[in-house]
C-alpha cells in the first residue's frame, strides 16, 4: 500500500506536530500519516527529529502544538498510558525486556492478567496459564521460533529478543506499532527474521512505523518513506531503486 487511498481514513494522522525544548525547535509543523496495512519508514540524520516525533506519538513527550488522530478521531496523548489506550505500542532500541523473565512474563509485565477484578490488586491471583497460552498464540501466529519458551529472555539471541519485543507490541497494539531501529546490531540472519516479522504485522493490517538508518532494509519492507530534516518534513517517496537517490538527497539536504 502506498499511502492512504482516497476516501479512506488513515490509522494514524499527525498534523502540525511542533515540539520545543527550551530554545531548540525539535519539531516544526510536521505532518504525517500511515494507513492500516502499511509500513512507513521514518528517515533522517541524527537530530532530524525522528526520535522526538515517535516519543510524542508514544506519550513520552507532549506536543506543544499539533493534533494526533487515530482512525479519524482526535486523541490527546500526554503519557505512555494514553498512547497504549489509543492502540499504539512502541518498541525502542533498548527493548525494555526483563532478562530474568520468560516471554510470557515479559509480555504481561505491568499488565498482568489477575482475577477476580473486584479484589484489591495485591489479593488477586495471577492467571499464569492463560498468559502463557496467549503469548504462545501470538508467537505462533507471527511465526516466532524460540528454543525454549520457558527460559529467561536473557539467554536468547539478539534477534530472538527483538522478535519477542515486536511480538509483545503486536499483541497489545490495536492498530499501530512503532519500531525504533529494529535491526540495529543484528546479523544478516537475525535481521531477516525481524524484517519478515514486520511484513507479517503489515499483512495482519497493522500500521507500522519504522525508524531506521538501514537503507537496504527500508527499500525491502517499506511502502513509503518520510524524511525529516532539522525538525521539518523534507519530503517523502516510495522506496524503490529508482527513488533511492532522491531519498538520500532529502536526508542530506541536497537538491
Amino acid at each position: 500500500m502506498n499511502g492512504t487511498a482516497a476516501g479512506t481514513v488513515p490509522a494514524l494522522r499527525i498534523t502540525g506536530a511542533t515540539k520545543r525544548f527550551g530554545a531548540v525547535l525539535a519539531l516544526d509543523s510536521v505532518d504525517l500519516e500511515v494507513a492500516h496495512g502499511e509500513v512507513l519508514a521514518l528517515l533522517g540524520d541524527n537530530g532530524a527529529g525522528k526520535s522526538t516525533l515517535i516519543k510524542c506519538i508514544s506519550g513520552v513527550h507532549r506536543l506543544d502544538d499539533g493534533t494526533v488522530e487515530i482512525d479519524g478521531s482526535v486523541v490527546e496523548i500526554g503519557t505512555p498510558a494514553d498512547a497504549r489506550a489509543a492502540g499504539i505500542e512502541t518498541v525502542y532500541q533498548d527493548l525494555a525486556l526483563f532478562d530474568n523473565l520468560d516471554p510470557a512474563a515479559n509480555f504481561y509485565a505491568g499488565r498482568e492478567d489477575a482475577r477476580p477484578h473486584w479484589l484489591p490488586r495485591g489479593l488477586r491471583v495471577l492467571r499464569r496459564r492463560s498468559m502463557a497460552d496467549a503469548t504462545a498464540e501470538v508467537l505462533n501466529r507471527l511465526q516466532v521460533s524460540l528454543p525454549d519458551r520457558h527460559a529467561g529472555v536473557g539467554l536468547l539471541s539478539g534477534g530472538q529478543r527483538q522478535a519477542i519485543a515486536v511480538a509483545r507490541a503486536a499483541a497489545f497494539a490495536a492498530g499501530i506499532v512503532i519500531l525504533d531501529e529494529p535491526t540495529a546490531a543484528l546479523g544478516l540472519r537475525e535481521s531477516r527474521r525481524v524484517l519478515d516479522l514486520i511484513l507479517r504485522l503489515r499483512d495482519e493490517g497493522r500500521a507500522v512505523v519504522v525508524v531506521s538508518h538501514a537503507m537496504d532494509h527500508v527499500m525491502e519492507i517499506a511502502d513509503r518513506a518520510v524524511v525529516l530534516r532539522r525538525g521539518r518534513k523534507a519530503g517523502e517517496a516510495v522506496p524503490t531503486p529508482q527513488h533511492q537517490q532522491q531519498i538520500v538527497s532529502l536526508i542530506v539536504g541536497g537538491s
